[in-house]
């Protein structure tokens, strides 16, 4: 009964926050199906709270409210999302996912050496072009005793031998996504625990072939699933098509960023 309370969320995220001792904060709250916060109406206030407390403690302070609605890239699953995440890191990640990579780190940069947001913005792209970032990404994997070499050769990375393509049963727009359904769909195949006992298969998850508001025709690949064990692909399969809601018409585009809050809002 507590779990979607925004003062009990708000004050065990902020908590952690504060205890780093960082100065400045960007936070990305989510809404939507795949979200805690299933409204942006919901995500701004929680936003709006995680703002006030830490302003109210020092800490210059910015909240995203941003679209989880339908999927944020084309990756899900442990080692493939690692993967999506090294494409982004060299300049060749999904354009909704960089967009608010680099809106993100923008404000972030802003804030720790107070330069304008265009100064700030230059600043990420030439970091992103250059190769620096995903130079960063990988000093930060070694200083916790990652080993690197796995981020400069993907293919070490584990690679399921099941797979099957997930087919579109009809043509028109794909006009909805639920998010959740798509991520207990990725569960389904061993990319996530159902109980504490569970063991995740670290190179199960799927491939996005086509998103929101892509036109799809009838036997057009809508989706690749990957697992280890071939008995999980019906079900993953059917839960992940339940999720998707095919209709004649093109849904109205959505920017990923709903809104930005800060002290002043």
């Amino acid at each position: 009964a507590t779990v979607d309370s925004i003062p009990l969320i708000a004050s065990s995220v902020m908590s952690k926050k504060l205890a780093s001792g960082a100065k400045n904060l960007v936070l990305d709250v989510k809404y939507g199906s795949g979200a805690f916060m299933k409204t942006p109406e919901k995500a701004e206030s929680l936003a709006r709270e995680m703002v006030s407390i830490g302003e109210r403690f020092g800490r210059r302070t910015v909240a995203f409210v941003t679209d989880m609605d339908s999927p944020l890239g084309t990756h899900i699953g442990n080692a493939l999302e690692v993967k999506e995440a090294v494409a982004t890191l060299r300049g060749k990640g999904d354009p909704r996912l960089t967009e608010l990579c680099l809106t993100l780190s923008s404000y972030m940069i802003s804030l720790a050496e107070s330069l304008s947001l265009k100064e700030a913005r230059g600043k990420a792209e030439e970091v992103l072009k250059s190769g620096k970032a995903f130079e960063k990404m990988k000093e930060w994997i070694s200083a916790q005793g990652g080993d690197v070499a796995y981020l400069e050769d993907l293919s070490l990375l584990p690679e399921d031998c099941v797979s099957c393509d997930v087919l579109s049963p009809e043509s028109g727009y794909l006009f909805r996504m639920d998010t959740e359904k798509i991520g207990l769909s990725a569960g389904d195949l061993g990319a996530g625990r159902k109980t504490k006992e569970d063991a995740i298969d670290p190179a199960a998850g799927i491939i996005l072939r086509k998103t929101r508001g892509d036109r799809v025709e009838k036997g057009e690949v809508l989706a690749t699933l990957y697992t280890s064990d071939r008995r999980k692909l019906k079900s993953a399969g059917e839960r992940f098509l339940s999720a998707l809601t095919i209709s004649s018409r093109a849904p109205a585009k959505r920017p990923v960023i709903f809104r930005i809050l800060e002290k002043k809002d």
